[in-house]
């Protein structure tokens, strides 16, 4: 669709752009990103036939734009400039109309029924219809700018270029309008080609991006590729940090702000001093948010959290909504839900075991609360009985002071978990249902949470320090919890032990 052969321009005899090879299929919604000063906006203008070009050619399908009169060239390309704060006393359906120019012969042709039909149609898309009659002065800077795509759109032109479109918007039009290109784009085939500031967005709705630096392209490709930490880094020169999109499969940056040793905070270390326990709930309430992983009602997944919260519930608990019940009840009892890693116990929490544990240069403390009642074996072939879910029985909190990779977090859980397994077998806990060894109970929470200061823990693999550290504690924490809960159980009859 649109093609760009080793193109140099600038301005007065001046290379700004140097280079530049690309092509953008029908359909396809492009990216162009680069600091300030690296040619974004004079390549737009060399493609759009606004700056002549000092080498190479541009074309929209086989016809070089040099080929075309500026009547030729409307019907092929549009394009929507920077949000300009000059704006003519017209109305929203005027301004709108003027697009309709490139598809007009004489100076003074009629307005004909496909042009009212293809205006109407535009404003209805864009969300404009309802205020058509409005002076384009009375609305707002996003308001205008639908406005501004719309004339663009009446055009009809098989390729829209658009100069920083979401400029001056707040978040909900940026959103609004970058949907709105998207939509033309897969349903219509509209070309798209923007410049764009804002990293994550460019993630979000291109297909594919542009890279520029200096004049020239350093890289196009997918936004997974051109969005790379070390990209990034090298051409903004700063300092971002990459991670997936929570929902979607697509990468979003993370600038980091200040210097490397001023973001670790104030020195801090979690000790079994910040714990506090009660009949209905152990608490761990730190200095600074800890970085965290974990399986909590509250709380789950990886992100920063500065209160742990252990809550017992009676056996018979079952609440249609366990996640709001769990907020409400974080509320009433004075934590944020937001800052909080909040899990369910059954078990008596003076069944409780902890302890910190030393390694070289860090340390750890691990908290166990851990019944067996509802014990099961995850290998067993049939599944389990419907009902309502029961609370866990066994949850690991694993704390450390030290800065761990994603990597070390994941194999934390891992080394935790074997030790726990370990555990089960040496004490010979057995599913009730299916007689064989038991892996753990019915719905077991985990934490791993780290201070991220200190030494840096790459790897939590049984073959390393921490990994060590980590399954000697957690075996002899979880041992003491089981065989207290053991021992206070075993005149009933619902214990698993043989």
């Amino acid at each position: 669709m649109l093609t760009i052969e080793n193109v140099f321009g600038g301005y007065d005899g001046q290379e700004i752009v140097k280079n530049i090879s690309l092509s953008v299929k029908k359909g396809e919604f492009f990216g162009i990103l680069g600091p300030n000063g690296s040619g974004k906006t004079t390549l737009i203008k060399m493609i759009s036939g606004l700056l002549e070009l000092q080498q190479g050619s541009v074309k929209v399908g086989d016809t070089n734009i040099e080929d075309l009169t500026k009547k030729q060239l409307a019907k092929k390309i549009a394009v929507l400039p920077q949000l300009s704060p000059q704006v003519f006393p017209y109305t929203v359906k005027e301004t709108v109309a003027l697009g309709r120019y490139a598809h007009h012969r004489g100076l003074f042709q009629s307005w004909t029924a496909k042009d009212e039909e293809i205006v109407q149609e535009i404003m209805r898309q864009t969300n404009i219809s309802h205020f058509q009659d409005d002076s384009v002065m009375e609305h707002s800077g996003g308001e205008q700018q639908r406005i501004f795509l719309a004339q663009a759109l009446v055009q009809q032109p098989e390729i829209l270029l658009l100069d920083e479109p979401t400029n001056h918007l707040d978040l909900a039009y940026q959103k609004e309008l970058l949907d709105l290109l998207r939509t033309n784009a897969k349903k219509d085939g509209l070309t798209v080609v923007a410049i764009l500031h804002d990293l994550n967005l460019a993630s979000l709705y291109c297909d594919r991006l542009m890279l520029m630096n200096e004049g020239e392209a350093q890289a196009i490709a997918t936004p997974n590729e051109v969005l790379s930490e070390e990209l990034i880094n090298h051409v903004y020169n700063t300092e971002v940090i990459k991670q997936p999109h929570s929902k979607i499969a697509k990468p979003q940056l993370h600038l980091m702000p200040g210097k490397k040793d001023e973001r670790e905070g104030q020195p801090m270390e979690v000790e079994a001093s910040l714990l506090s326990f009660d009949s209905d709930r152990i608490v761990l309430q730190s200095k600074q948010p800890l970085k965290t992983v974990s399986s909590g009602v509250t709380g789950a997944g990886f992100g920063w959290y500065s209160n742990f919260v252990n809550r017992r519930v009676d056996a018979s608990y079952n609440c249609a909504d366990h996640r709001q019940e769990m907020c409400d009840y974080l509320m009433e009892s004075g934590f944020n839900p937001s800052q909080t890693v909040g899990m369910m116990t059954a078990v008596c929490l003076d069944d409780k075991s902890f302890n910190v544990y030393k390694g070289d240069d860090f340390s750890i403390l691990v908290v166990v609360t851990a019944g067996v009642g509802n014990a099961v074996d995850s290998t067993r072939t049939s599944p389990p009985i419907a009902g309502p879910v029961k609370p866990g029985t066994i949850n690991t909190w694993v704390f450390i002071n030290g800065k761990l990779t994603d990597e070390a977090f994941i194999q934390s859980i891992i080394t935790a978990t074997e030790s726990k397994a370990q555990v089960l077998r040496d004490l010979n806990v057995r599913d009730p249902l299916t007689k064989t060894q038991a892996t753990g109970t019915s719905t077991d929470s985990i934490l791993v949470a780290a201070t991220q200061q200190g030494k840096e823990l790459s790897y939590a693999g049984t073959a390393t320090e921490l990994g060590h550290l980590i399954g000697t504690a957690v075996y002899h924490e979880m041992k003491q919890s089981i065989l207290r809960y053991s021992n206070r159980k075993e005149n009933h009859d619902y214990t698993s032990f043989n």
